[in-house]
């Protein structure tokens, strides 16, 4: 069983910077796509960025690109979301998925993903 497990949340001003991982187990990766979704109050759950992890090919939404980077560490099965230029409109609760068979064409619904994390909060003030 798929188990994915996120930390690093919290709160951060303005301008600030955080790092989020995504510890996966329980199956072996290399024909998946791992990606990052996050979800407003009130709003749908949305695309953040994604990553191949066997090719390390990454996808990411306007709304981040250039701020965010997504980056997978082979030997720990982790994968992490960096984020620089926070602004509050980031705020969110931040989700690790994981696609089965998403490393050639990497997905940017959630319908195509799998296998969920619990979330972790991102909080930035103003």
């Amino acid at each position: 069983q798929v188990q994915l497990v996120e930390s690093g949340g919290g709160l951060v001003q303005a301008g600030g910077s955080l790092r989020l991982s995504c510890a996966a187990s329980g199956h072996t990766f290399s024909t998946y796509a791992m990606g990052w979704f996050r979800q407003a109050p009130g709003k749908e759950r949305e695309f953040v960025a994604a990553i191949s992890w066997s090719s390390g090919k990454t996808s990411y939404s306007d709304s981040v690109k250039g701020r965010f980077t997504i980056s997978r560490d082979n030997v720990k099965n982790t994968v992490y979301l960096g984020m620089n230029s926070l602004e509050p409109e980031d705020t969110a609760v931040y989700y690790c998925a994981a696609d089965p068979m998403g490393n050639i064409v990497i997905p940017r619904t959630r319908i195509s993903y799998d296998y969920w994390g619990q979330g972790t909060q991102v909080t930035v003030s103003s």
